[in-house]
């Protein structure tokens, strides 16, 4: 897990040295060495002088994992029949649940620490050249990357169930965008309201618990009746995000083209609202912190 993490940080850096390909300006690209450097500086310190280090995002993962596949497919006997891996075996389904968790746990650890992102630094917002948008940002990408061991776990496990890696995990940055598009922008709002509204932590807690059970994660979407299951589709983000990450990793076949492409514009729109929210009011964050 160390070594995963060397080489995140080094594909973080690698990032770095393709300025002279992008039209951006120097001060994008300052503010972009900054989110760097703070996003390293958060990894780093997250797990520091712990035993186990960085390998805790990937035992918290594969915990959830080992709780949801007893309940569900020991006790209830939740069984599944994917394309290409062994059928009516309870492993299958811990795969697929694996699957659809990878980026609930992304969004969820993400949303929930980038909501006390302002308040938690008021030594930076009253700074007044610092850019505060990037504050939010911090800990959405460091869950992110975090997810990412998990993710490579998740694949191993397919290549020794199916014996065979699906093509499809080349289209994974198209499943990624949407997802941070939508983290981001649920996070921006959640950082700002907070400053004025400290009960919006607590508050995220609750909405979040509602919308996990009604996401189709420890549960087929098959299940959801069929006069809601397209409204579940068409309005949740997230279901159509994990459907997509089971599509790529398990199945090697794309079925939720049209969920994705109305997953993306939402959460488009979630960024862009969140945003314009956001710099609305960070004018009043030095005053009330």
């Amino acid at each position: 897990m160390r070594l995963l993490l060397k080489e995140i940080k080094l594909l973080i850096r690698k990032v770095g040295k393709v300025r002279r390909w992008l039209p951006l300006s120097e001060q994008w690209w300052t503010k972009f060495d900054l989110l760097r450097a703070l996003v390293r500086r958060d990894l780093e310190a997250r797990y520091k002088g712990s035993v186990l280090g960085n390998v805790w995002p990937l035992l918290n993962q594969l915990s959830q994992l080992l709780i949801y596949t007893y309940v569900f497919a020991i006790v209830l006997k939740v069984k599944l029949q994917l394309k290409g891996l062994p059928e009516d075996h309870s492993m299958i389904f811990g795969l697929w649940l694996f699957a659809g968790l990878l980026p609930w746990i992304a969004f969820t650890g993400g949303l929930v620490q980038s909501a006390s992102s302002v308040i938690s630094q008021p030594n930076l917002v009253k700074k007044v050249v610092f850019p505060l948008a990037l504050l939010p940002l911090v800990p959405i990408l460091s869950t992110f990357i975090e997810s990412a061991f998990g993710l490579a776990a998740l694949i191993v496990l397919v290549a020794l169930s199916s014996h065979t890696l699906h093509s499809t995990l080349a289209l994974l940055p198209l499943v990624w965008l949407p997802q941070l598009f939508l983290t981001v922008g649920l996070g921006y709002l959640a950082a700002g309201l907070t400053v004025f509204l400290r009960d919006i932590p607590q508050t995220l807690g609750v909405v979040l618990n509602l919308w996990f059970y009604l996401t189709p994660i420890v549960y087929p979407a098959s299940v959801i009746p069929e006069a809601f299951r397209g409204w579940v589709f068409w309005l949740n983000p997230l279901a159509a995000i994990a459907e997509v990450y089971r599509d790529l990793i398990l199945i090697g076949e794309v079925q939720h083209w049209g969920e994705w492409g109305i997953a993306s514009a939402i959460s488009v729109i979630v960024f862009w609202l969140g945003l314009w929210c956001y710099q609305r009011l960070r004018p009043a964050f030095a005053d009330v912190l």
